[in-house]
């Protein structure tokens, strides 16, 4: 797969850009955030008095399995992943991404840069992340 993909079933870009891309044996994976298929957003609840309640954890763990759907709708998965580039609204949120981040990578797993940003497309995100994974391309 040289072209984009769009995934079935995971949250629409906003964009004109796709969700993933192969290029050889490595596959790119756009910003992807814990935004659903019907645009709310996992780790964004409003309470009893309709304040929004944002948490890192959920929307940390929420991404990572996103980004895991993606890959595997182009045969790959988390394990694959050798570069993350996170980007986070707030630099206070660090501990609770890295505790989560924990739980699914070790040392032997992905390369990561942390970086800190002004915002993110909804004021309800925290977190974006960008990878890439290595998966060689079956050969015909």
């Amino acid at each position: 797969m040289s072209d984009g993909l769009v995934v079935s079933g995971k949250a629409t870009p906003r964009g004109r850009f796709p969700h993933v891309k192969r290029a050889g044996d490595l596959i790119y994976v756009s910003g992807t955030s814990s935004r659903r298929p019907d645009d709310t957003i996992a780790g964004a609840e409003a309470d009893g008095s309709g304040a929004m309640k944002l948490d890192i954890a959920v929307q940390t763990r929420a991404v990572i399995e996103n980004i895991g759907d993606i890959l595997r709708a182009v045969g790959a998965d988390l394990s694959d992943l050798v570069q993350i580039t996170t980007y986070l609204v707030d630099m206070d949120d660090f501990d609770g991404y890295n505790a989560v981040y924990a739980e699914y990578f070790d040392e032997s797993g992905p390369t990561r840069t942390t970086v800190a940003v002004h915002q993110l497309p909804h004021p309800h995100l925290l977190i974006e992340i960008q990878a890439v994974a290595h998966r060689p391309e079956e050969r015909q």
